[in-house]
């Protein structure tokens, strides 16, 4: 920054003395009897003496106007040496700035609590990460480079005008007021139309991520005209956004051109007066020359007054990304502050309740799971299985009651060194665009050797289908592990479950949507995952939980049986429907014929 304000200052003023050089050159050319004139001590005057004085003749003035010219082009050739410069500094600096914001904001946009995701589109994220800090790059290039040259060529050019004219440079300083008052309604309405406009563009992202997330189900259901309806409803939005903003900022070139030519032509007006009529301190080659000056210095004041214009979007984009910037983080909203290493009895909830916003989702929940249970949690879709399992890493706090880790509440607890103890295996397997290796060590692959990583595959069940893939384990998995069967995908997320051994596991069925042979390979895995640890286990169907030492059962929110899988059979209770209306599903399943064609 300092390097392009430096060489944005030393251009400026090489390129305002250049054309201060017109006077001795224009008297040179009308036959002026003192080329540089000497009634005047203005510095501006005693360095052109110094400058050129010397080697100008009143006799030869041709040769005289050589001279000039051949001083005007060095000085111009100099200017831009240093106009270069600062346009590869200022560059630098434009980009090295966007980067870091882009980047802090992806920092900071992962330690988020997990409920803003929940809250915000993902296409409006993509679109703060990537679109909004592109948007503000426009910023930092107005204001660092190219107002930073204008300002300069500003105050460079009213130096030297006043040193010609006193009252002549005050009647060319009113353009600047009058430009800024005039704009002033024009950058406010053009700050709020930008801001909506982002919010259009986010819109646009989060139709398009979707349909590209979910294309098979649109193609299934043959949904493509209703997508392109969404589509097209979004980006008609926003280009009528952007038809609205450029017709307001379409009136700043007028009224600033208009505003400058009309003091230009008082300042011309004045100025002949002087010249014309005697009694003035200038001669015709300097009003010339300032008028040259005072028309060189419009095109720098309608970009400065443009430049609040221009910087609008910018502004508006820089808003959204403060806005993710100014959220607090997980780690600042954390106010645990122990350690810990390891789980040595229990993990108790004691009357446990939580809600998003206004819908309660758990009620009154108490329970304890000892070192080395498997709890099951089973109910209806919507009950509040995931959510409660999602308590105990805390991406959510309870609204009310506790939940203990060997008798300490977990708030008191790091966030860092809790979830160090727990593990995740999900049915929707999370695999990332990159190699085997890394997805089974993920988020630490130098902490574990290859020896580990293959012999967690192994545990697994996945090597032998991970030696099969082309490069093995430097293999890249493609977006989503889309390369691999669901059964491999399970296999994957199981082996880095066993990589980082935890001694919490958090086992949302993972054989429900399988062939015989996956779920076999996936289930001879999970019961060595399992083993030696605390497990809380979703259980969509219920003949994989009945060898848990206890089964909970919710609905709404609520615990209403608990106990072994044959205590609940003995019940008769809301356990005994669940069961009695799978089996039946089973059998009718088995009954059903393969009618010709089916697959």
């Amino acid at each position: 920054m300092a390097g392009t304000i430096a060489c944005n200052v030393i251009a400026a003023a090489l390129d305002v003395f250049s054309f201060t050089l017109l006077v001795p050159f224009l008297n040179a050319l009308f036959g002026a009897q003192s080329l540089i004139p000497r009634t005047s001590g203005s510095w501006v005057i005693a360095l052109q003496d110094r400058l050129v004085g010397n080697f100008l003749d009143p006799a030869d003035r041709l040769g005289s106007v050589g001279i000039m010219m051949i001083a005007i082009m060095a000085i111009v050739a100099l200017k831009n040496v240093f106009v270069w410069l600062a346009g590869q500094l200022g560059a630098s600096l434009q980009e090295n700035v966007t980067r870091d914001l882009r980047d802090s904001v992806f920092r900071h946009l992962q330690r988020l609590p997990l409920g803003y995701f929940q809250r915000t589109k993902a296409g409006q994220i993509i679109s703060r990460v990537l679109s909004d800090t592109e948007q503000t790059k426009a910023l930092i290039t107005e204001l660092v480079t190219r107002t930073l040259q204008n300002l300069a060529q500003i105050v460079g050019t009213i130096v030297i005008l006043l040193n010609y004219s006193v009252r002549l440079t005050f009647i060319a300083l009113v353009i600047a007021p009058l430009l800024t008052l005039s704009l002033q309604p024009v950058l406010r309405k053009l700050r709020k139309g930008h801001r909506r406009l982002r919010g259009d563009y986010g819109e646009i992202t989060s139709v398009l991520q979707e349909v590209v997330s979910g294309i098979r189900l649109v193609k299934s259901f043959r949904g493509e005209s209703y997508e392109d309806a969404r589509f097209s409803s979004a980006s008609g939005r926003y280009s009528s956004g952007m038809v609205r903003i450029t017709r307001v900022a379409a009136l700043s070139q007028p009224m600033t051109e208009l505003i400058g030519t009309s003091v230009a032509m008082l300042i011309l007006w004045v100025g002949a007066r002087e010249v014309l009529l005697g009694g003035g301190t200038m001669d015709s080659a300097t009003l010339i020359t300032f008028m040259i000056m005072v028309m060189r210095l419009l095109p720098p004041l309608k970009q400065l007054s443009q430049a609040p214009t221009t910087a609008q979007q910018s502004f508006a984009s820089a808003e959204r990304l403060f806005e993710v910037l100014d959220l607090p983080t997980e780690a600042q909203l954390d106010e645990g502050r122990r350690d810990v290493t390891q789980l040595r009895k229990s993990i108790a909830f004691e009357h446990v309740s939580f809600a998003y916003e206004t819908e309660t989702v758990l009620r009154d929940v108490s329970f304890v799971a000892q070192r080395g249970e498997v709890v099951a949690l089973v109910g209806a879709s919507g009950a509040g299985k995931s959510t409660l399992v999602d308590l105990i890493p805390r991406f959510y706090e309870p609204t009310a009651g506790v939940i203990r880790l060997d008798g300490v509440d977990t708030r008191e607890l790091s966030l860092a060194s809790l979830r160090g103890l727990t593990g995740i295996v999900s049915q929707d397997t999370v695999l990332f665009n990159d190699t085997v290796r890394s997805n089974i060590a993920y988020g630490a692959p130098d902490r574990f050797t290859d020896a580990q990583i293959e012999a967690a595959a192994r545990a697994a069940n996945a090597h032998d289908f991970i030696s099969e893939l082309p490069e093995g384990y430097d293999t890249v998995l493609g977006e989503r592990g889309t390369r691999l069967s669901g059964g491999q995908r399970q296999r994957l997320a199981i082996a880095r479950a066993l990589l980082t051994d935890p001694p919490i596991l958090i086992l949302d069925e993972a054989t429900s949507s399988l062939d015989t042979d996956s779920e076999r390979l996936v289930q001879e895995a999970i019961d060595r995952l399992l083993a030696g640890r605390t497990v809380f286990v979703i259980a969509h169907r219920l003949s994989t939980v009945v060898h848990a030492d206890q089964i909970l059962v919710l609905q709404r929110g609520e615990i209403v049986e608990r106990g072994t899988h044959a205590q609940l059979l003995e019940r008769h209770g809301a356990y005994h429907r669940l069961h009695a209306a799978q089996v039946r599903r089973s059998d009718g399943d088995a009954r059903t014929p393969v009618t010709a064609g089916a697959s």
